[in-house]
């Protein structure tokens, strides 16, 4: 069950299309075997209150945070966050051409034994997984 949480400072919304990008790290997630698809969830939350650097408000920020059920070798792990990392920076790299934006990512294990789920999303999908 990997979930992708992106926080945004609020000064980025009329330049980023945030559903394209989180819509880009389902995709490449999905194709990611460290990420079981019927679990992945990508949601953003725009960040409204917020100080970057020397306090400019032309800065910007985008935080990527991956929590995933514990389990998988580090390797792996590290490989999975540097693969939707690059799909972060390959989405916004037109944007940095002209906006001073910092980008970042962190991925953590969920403690299986704290952490109970229940749903029935796998069936409903279209090739039942």
């Amino acid at each position: 069950m990997p979930h992708f949480h992106i926080e945004y400072s609020a000064n980025l919304e009329a330049s980023v299309d945030i559903a394209a990008l989180c819509e880009a790290i389902r995709v490449k997630a999905a194709s990611i075997d460290a990420f079981p698809m019927p679990g992945i969830r990508v949601r953003a939350t725009r960040v409204d209150h917020y100080a970057i650097a020397d306090g400019s408000a032309k800065h910007g920020f985008i935080d990527l945070s991956v929590r995933l059920r514990e389990g998988r070798a580090q390797d792996v792990k590290a490989e999975a966050i540097l693969t939707i990392f690059d799909v972060v920076k390959t989405f916004m790299a037109p944007i940095m051409q002209t906006r001073s934006v910092a980008l970042s990512a962190e991925m953590r294990d969920i403690d299986a034994s704290v952490s109970p789920k229940f749903g029935n999303i796998r069936d409903h999908l279209e090739n039942s997984v």
